[in-house]
């Protein structure tokens, strides 16, 4: 089954890109555009995509805004990779946080964007680990509610660990090698940790270990 993405984006001329290149992949299919976050829901609900391209910027309703409605009032929600001009804007930023998977920069390359969707769809690292720490360091409230959240969790010796090795962008096979077990152990100990955490996936995960403090950001 191909990943089936729906490309949201104000600008005619940016889906359009978007769409020849991953369209030219044997196992992307894109399902549908919209021109703002205001129409994502419904399309959603409708398509049922995998994975959502969005705009960071848009008229009516941005994308931090559209990003939370979807993940607040869509069950089982699509993985939700945000499109910027700017890799060290705030509002990138506030839509990891509100639950974004991931983000593509507008002048990335084609293969860039293809990997890129591949990855989110996949969920199993980390997309542009440098650049979300630089995001964390800068923009992260090293907020109470993270703290909160970490002293709650509780994480085992190994858990913390494979948290550390998440937070540096590792893949679960990485992070396999790494600790010298298996991939499997892994994906049990990444599991953990999100639902202890309470994280939709683990750019969530490692957001709070960065505003909690546990993982330095800078």
């Amino acid at each position: 089954m191909p990943v089936t993405v729906l490309l949201v984006d104000d600008e005619p001329l940016v889906r359009a890109g978007l769409r020849a290149v991953l369209e030219a992949q044997p196992d992307i299919e894109v399902v549908g555009e919209a021109a703002d976050g205001a129409a994502v829901i419904p399309l959603v609900r409708r398509l049922r995509p995998d994975v959502v391209a969005m705009d960071v910027r848009m008229p009516l309703m941005d994308g931090i805004e559209a990003t939370r409605a979807v993940l607040r009032t869509v069950p089982g929600p699509p993985k939700i990779l945000v499109v910027t001009t700017f890799e060290d804007d705030e509002f990138v930023y506030e839509a990891l946080r509100a639950g974004a998977d991931g983000f593509l920069l507008k002048r990335a390359r084609p293969a860039e964007i293809v990997h890129a969707v591949r990855l989110v769809a996949a969920g199993d690292s980390l997309l542009f680990p440098a650049s979300v720490r630089r995001l964390a360091a800068r923009y992260g409230d090293g907020g109470r509610p993270a703290r909160a959240a970490l002293e709650r969790a509780r994480l085992t010796e190994r858990e913390a660990e494979v948290l550390r090795q998440m937070a540096r962008g590792l893949s679960n096979a990485e992070i396999a090698a790494r600790l010298v077990v298996s991939a499997e152990t892994v994906k049990s100990h990444v599991s953990a940790v999100l639902a202890k955490l309470g994280a939709r996936d683990r750019t969530q995960a490692v957001i709070a270990a960065y505003e909690s403090g546990f993982v330095e950001p800078g």
